[in-house]
């Protein structure tokens, strides 16, 4: 689950990590008050979505006076942004966060990330700051710096050492960097994160270590130990069949192609994907349904899958350990009545019952492609799709 950087930022001041003064508007009318509040003749206008790379799409503008200001605010506030990291999709804006001005002496990146090589959380360092690390990596490797944290000690003092002589740190922002360091670890663990990221750490005319953005992710399976996190999710910047699905407890992914796929367990769903390619289709998306795959959560899945006006055949495919096939087969036969299904659905079942659950397909009064093995799936789906289409 992604914050935004007003939400992140919020985080950050409980941890004691410094961040510009800023002021949080939903409605224009609030932006005079915002600014009066923070003072100076000079704010920051950043737009509230979840992506980075705002800046290079115009999503944050530094503003001089309150006529740029209120003119940068209208422009953004209701209308839509997309970035390099939304996939060509634009992502509403709905929120602004107006911010104090800082004088700036440089740029650094600091982020923290569960490394799942290592199976350490890692932090990534560099004095390239202000940039993309994607591009940093690729063009300048030698300018990152990783540091591997032992979970038995946790971030030691000559880690932070070494970590503040290489961006060449000295005074207070060398001693910050310390505190810093150990906060990120430290709300990395209580708050169940995935990664931090701050791009630009930036280092001021004082000296002093001010995080100019911030990016939280929060590890989704952990969300139940976190439910003050839940709260801060905004489904307005998530595709609305996952969250929707999310509701059902389905995992959904949707993808460019025009094959529905719905399995039970996120390996065999991925081997399902891999065959249909394999036979020359494309799927629509990715959609585990879990173990315990009842009528309900079924007709769930196809609604899902038939929200893509894309998809021109379906492909379930089950595996019944947890759940018999005679019930998964009924499950199925409702759910198509329910929704009322108009396109070629293939299924393949395997495990208890099966041989019940396929008598019970075939003598059903619903138009259901039954399959021998998830290659004869794949292929019938793959032809479905041609033929409808």
């Amino acid at each position: 689950m992604n914050l935004h950087e007003y939400q992140s930022k919020s985080l950050f001041k409980k941890y004691g990590i410094a961040v510009p003064e800023g002021q949080l508007i939903t409605q224009l009318d609030a932006l005079q008050s915002a600014m009066d509040t923070l003072g100076g003749e000079a704010w920051v206008v950043k737009a509230q979505i979840h992506a980075g790379a705002r800046g290079k799409a115009g999503g944050v503008r530094l503003v001089k006076s309150r006529e740029e200001a209120h003119s940068a605010a209208a422009d953004l506030l209701g209308s839509s942004l997309a970035t390099i990291q939304t996939a060509g999709k634009a992502l509403p804006i709905n929120s602004l966060l107006i911010e104090e001005t800082l004088a700036i002496e440089e740029e650094l990146y600091l982020s923290l990330v569960v490394d799942r090589v290592t199976r350490t959380h890692t932090f990534v360092i560099s004095a390239a700051g202000g940039m993309d690390i994607e591009e940093v990596a690729a063009q300048s490797p030698e300018k990152i710096l990783s540091v591997h944290i032992d979970p038995t000690v946790g971030v030691m003092p000559y880690q932070c050492r070494e970590v503040a002589f290489a961006l060449g740190l000295t005074g207070s922002a060398f001693k910050q960097l310390g505190q810093l360091m150990m906060a990120f670890y430290k709300l990395a663990l209580d708050k169940d994160v995935s990664q931090i990221e701050i791009n630009p750490l930036i280092r001021t005319a004082d000296n002093e270590l001010v995080a100019l953005d911030a990016k939280v992710n929060i590890d989704s399976n952990a969300l139940y130990r976190q439910p003050g996190l839940v709260e801060m999710r905004d489904f307005t910047q998530e595709d609305e069949r996952e969250a929707k699905a999310s509701e059902h407890q389905l995992n959904y992914i949707a993808l460019d192609g025009d094959i529905g796929c719905m399995v039970n367990g996120a390996g065999l769903a991925m081997a399902t994907m891999d065959l249909i390619k394999l036979n020359g289709g494309e799927p629509a998306n990715f959609l585990d349904v879990g173990g315990g795959a009842t009528p309900e959560r079924v007709a769930e899945a196809f609604k899902l899958i038939l929200s893509s006006s894309e998809v021109k055949s379906i492909l379930v495919n089950i595996f019944g350990g947890i759940v018999r096939c005679d019930l998964i087969a009924d499950g199925i036969i409702q759910a198509v009545k329910e929704v009322g299904l108009s396109i070629p659905v293939v299924v393949r079942l395997e495990g208890t019952n099966v041989e019940l659950g396929k008598e019970i397909l075939a003598n059903s009064d619903v138009s259901i492609i039954t399959a021998d093995g998830l290659a004869d799936a794949a292929k019938k789906v793959v032809e479905a799709a041609g033929v409808s289409a």
